[in-house]
């Protein structure tokens, strides 16, 4: 009996051995295989964001997105009064018609005629005057022959604001071109002296996919971009910093960096910032090293991201290769991650059409 005991607890013994030795060398060993897993799920997403209906409206904002908007400077008026504009003051359906016009500025809703009733507000226009608002103001003969190919559907609008400085603002909205639905927008905007600015933004793809962007300042001050599908995150950066009361200027806090089932997150220790550190399903890679590339020495500390060009990712597997994050995702999955994220921040095919429409039809009704 004694013997057979002693049999069982080695084989006991033995078992739990080879499982704790397989659990590290699979942790290990999986690092880069789940890296390039991760970057392969990523870039046949972009590949279909890039293709899709969804990525032409984005697109629309990306040749001059290069800043992040305050979404409302577009329309808000300097005066002592408060403006609350919902979607019942503007339902209707709206249809671009060509109009010439004498010299001198325009109102955006001189080129649109109210066509019909509807609880919601739906605006229909040809896609190349989205494309450029200015031209949107401009008429020519040839406008005539255009097709309102381009059709926003507000399902949702409250735009509160006393000026250029103090506003709450909402808008949930579809957007279809050529009869395809290309995706639904969600933006909503606050800023005041109390609360300083906060801006969240959504796209929700038609095919699953769906892009986010969250940003707010102030004495803590948080970035977030995300990209996802239905069955969780495929890409996600978010950079939170602190204002020194010192100094005066942001200072990183904590700084995360997610692609699929892998982890990068580096915080601020007791005295400085602790090193990165990997996980891969949120198990720690002790085995490899991260190393933070800041790219540009800037004051800005408020996005300073991979999105924003201020971060490279350096990763040091245990057989001593290496690579970076940028060299994983190539210029072109970069490039169109940028483009998506800088256009939803911008948001200008909203705002440079539908809410100039918005402040027209509402303030021809005080």
């Amino acid at each position: 009996m004694k013997t057979k005991n002693v049999y069982l607890a080695l084989i006991l013994i033995g078992g739990i051995s080879w499982g704790c030795t397989s659990k590290e060398d699979l942790s290990q060993e999986s690092l880069e295989s789940s890296i390039n897993q991760s970057v392969e799920n990523l870039n046949t997403a972009l590949d279909k964001i890039s293709s899709s209906a969804g990525y032409q409206v984005l697109d629309i904002s990306s040749s001059s997105a290069d800043a992040p908007s305050l979404v409302k400077s577009s329309v808000t008026r300097v005066d002592s009064t408060y403006n609350n504009i919902l979607l019942s003051d503007i339902a209707g359906v709206y249809e671009y018609k060509a109009t010439s016009y004498q010299k001198g500025t325009a109102p955006t809703i001189r080129f649109f005629t109210k066509t019909a009733a509807n609880d919601l507000m739906i605006v229909k226009l040809p896609t190349s005057k989205v494309k450029n608002y200015s031209e949107l103001l401009k008429y020519r003969s040839a406008d005539t022959t255009l097709t309102n190919n381009y059709v926003v559907t507000l399902t949702k609008y409250q735009d509160y604001f006393l000026n250029a400085r103090i506003w709450e603002y909402e808008m949930a909205s579809n957007i279809n071109i050529d009869d395809v639905n290309a995706g639904d927008l969600q933006i909503q905007s606050s800023k005041s002296t109390k609360n300083g600015y906060k801006y969240a933004s959504r796209f929700n793809f038609a095919d699953g996919y769906s892009i986010k962007c969250d940003y707010s300042d102030g004495d803590t001050a948080v970035c977030s971009y995300s990209i996802a599908n239905a069955t969780g995150n495929l890409y996600n950066e978010t950079y939170t910093s602190i204002r020194n009361k010192q100094d005066k200027r942001h200072h990183e806090n904590k700084y995360s960096f997610s692609i699929g089932n892998i982890k990068i997150e580096r915080k601020i220790g007791l005295n400085s910032l602790d090193s990165a550190k990997v996980y891969v399903n949120n198990i720690l890679q002790t085995n490899a090293t991260v190393e933070v590339i800041e790219v540009t020495n800037t004051t800005d500390e408020v996005d300073n991201s991979i999105v924003n060009k201020k971060k490279d990712l350096k990763i040091t597997f245990d057989d001593g290769t290496s690579t970076t994050v940028s060299e994983l995702l190539a210029t072109n999955s970069l490039d169109t991650i940028r483009s998506l994220f800088a256009s939803l921040r911008k948001a200008s095919f909203s705002t440079a059409v539908i809410d100039k429409i918005a402040w027209d039809i509402y303030s021809n009704k005080q």
